[in-house]
């Protein structure tokens, strides 16, 4: 998996995450989601992405060498 895929697919996870989590627990888990929103936009312009610093410690991101991977 790319890291721009798993980027997408935390934020993606965090979204959905932050919606359950305000239906079912506490209105004020929305701002989970306005977090997000807010660092994609703020990604987008700066090229800057916590994120992405954080999911390249854990390894993702790393190409396999080979034909078949």
């Amino acid at each position: 998996m790319t890291i721009e895929n798993a980027i997408r697919v935390l934020a993606g996870t965090l979204v959905l995450l932050s919606l359950a989590l305000a239906h079912w627990v506490n209105p004020w888990w929305l701002l989970l989601a306005a977090f997000v929103g807010l660092n994609l936009i703020q990604s987008a312009f700066t090229g800057f992405c916590p994120a992405e610093t954080i999911l390249r410690k854990l390894g993702v991101g790393k190409e396999k060498s080979g034909c078949c991977g």
